[in-house]
C-alpha cells in the first residue's frame, strides 16, 4: 500500500454513522467532544458557521465547502453563533442508523458527512498531526469530492437496500478525498508527514520506509530514494516531516508494533524480529520512549474506541 492507505489502515476507521441535516430559520447544535474519532462533512446548500473549542476564530461555511475534525473537541454548528444551543444527541437520536434530520422544517441548510471511530489505540498520536479544523473551501478543491457528496445525498434520500453500507464507503472516499487535498497544501509550507506525502522526493523516502520498515535503513540509502545528496535530504526531510528520517522510521516501527500487540498473537520476540530489532531490549527501549510505555503494558490497555461507549453516541 501507498504511505497514506498504510496510515490511514492503522487508524482503522469505523464509520458509525452516515447522515444528512437539513435545517431553517435559526439554529444552533452543541456537540460533545469525542476523543479517537474524525467527523468528515461536506455542505450541499445554504451556509452556517462552524467553531470549535480552542479555535479563536469561527469559519464560515457555505455551499460546496467540505470540512474534517480530527482532534474530537467540542464544537458548534450554527446559523447564528449568538443563539443558546442545544445538545446534538437530542436533534440526532433519530439519525443513529442514518438518514436525514430536519430541523425547524429544512430547506435553507442542507449537509451530509459521517463519524468515523477510530479503533487503533495509536489513533492519538497520528491524529495529533492534523489540526483541529480542515477546511475545504476552494472551489477547485471542491470537485474532487463533489461526486462522493452527491452520491451520498441520494443514498440518504432515497433509503435504498443497502444504502448504510454504500453510505458509508462513499464515507470513506470523502475521508481520503479531504485527506489528500490537505496534502496538497503542504506544498505551501506546511510541516507533518501528510504534507510531506505531497513532496515527490520526501514522498519516495517515505514510501521506501513503509514498504520495508524492518530493513535496516541508513541516511545515505534514503537519500539515493529520494535522488538528493545527504545533507540536502536530512535538512528537508526534518523541515517538511518535523521529524528527522530516523525518527520518522522508529515512530513508524512502533506504531506497527502497537498494531501488532493488539491486533496479533505474536510475541514480542517475533514483532521486534520483523521490524528490524536483533534484541529485545532494544525494541522495548524504542517503544516506551515512542508510545509511552512497555510492549507489554500496551498490549494489555483497553481499545479507547471500544471501552468508550460515549463514542457511539449521536452527535
Amino acid at each position: 500500500m501507498d504511505p497514506l492507505s498504510d496510515v490511514l489502515s492503522l487508524l482503522k476507521p469505523r464509520s458509525y454513522i452516515s447522515a444528512g441535516f437539513d435545517a431553517a430559520g435559526e439554529w444552533s447544535i452543541q456537540f460533545s467532544d469525542q476523543h479517537n474519532c474524525i467527523k468528515c462533512y461536506a455542505i450541499v446548500s445554504g451556509q452556517c458557521w462552524l467553531s470549535v473549542q480552542g479555535v479563536p476564530d469561527p469559519v464560515r461555511l457555505k455551499a460546496g465547502d467540505s470540512f474534517l475534525l480530527p482532534s474530537g473537541r467540542p464544537f458548534r454548528l450554527a446559523s447564528d453563533l449568538a443563539l443558546p444551543p442545544v445538545d446534538a444527541a437530542t436533534v440526532f437520536y433519530a439519525a443513529r442508523e442514518g438518514g436525514i434530520v430536519t430541523y425547524n422544517g429544512g430547506g435553507e441548510l442542507f449537509l451530509v458527512g459521517s463519524r468515523f471511530v477510530l479503533t487503533g489505540k495509536h489513533a492519538v498520536i497520528l491524529l495529533g498531526m492534523l489540526p483541529p479544523i480542515v477546511h475545504i473551501g476552494k472551489q477547485s478543491d471542491q470537485a474532487a469530492l463533489r461526486w462522493s457528496v452527491e452520491r451520498m445525498m441520494q443514498e440518504l434520500r432515497e433509503q435504498q437496500p443497502g444504502g448504510v453500507l454504500v453510505a458509508q464507503h462513499l464515507a470513506h472516499m470523502m475521508l481520503v478525498q479531504a485527506l489528500r487535498v490537505y496534502m496538497a497544501e503542504g506544498l505551501k509550507g506546511g510541516v507533518g508527514w501528510l504534507f510531506a506525502l505531497a513532496d515527490k522526493q520526501m514522498g519516495m523516502a517515505i514510501s521506501a520506509m513503509h514498504s520495508d520498515p524492518a530493513h535496516r535503513w541508513t541516511l545515505q540509502a534514503l537519500a539515493e530514494r529520494a535522488g538528493m545528496s545527504r545533507s540536502s535530504f536530512a535538512l528537508k526531510f526534518k523541515e517538511t516531516v518535523g521529524l528527522s528520517p530516523m525518527e520518522y522510521l522508529t515512530r513508524w516501527r512502533m506504531l506497527l508494533a502497537g498494531d501488532m500487540l493488539a491486533n496479533s498473537s505474536d510475541s514480542i520476540a517475533i514483532i521486534s524480529l520483523s521490524l528490524g530489532y536483533e534484541s529485545d531490549s532494544a525494541f522495548s527501549t524504542a517503544f516506551k520512549r515512542v508510545m509511552g510505555c512497555s510492549p507489554r503494558q500496551y498490549s494489555r490497555l483497553p481499545d479507547p474506541a471500544s471501552s468508550d461507549a460515549s463514542l457511539l453516541h449521536a452527535g
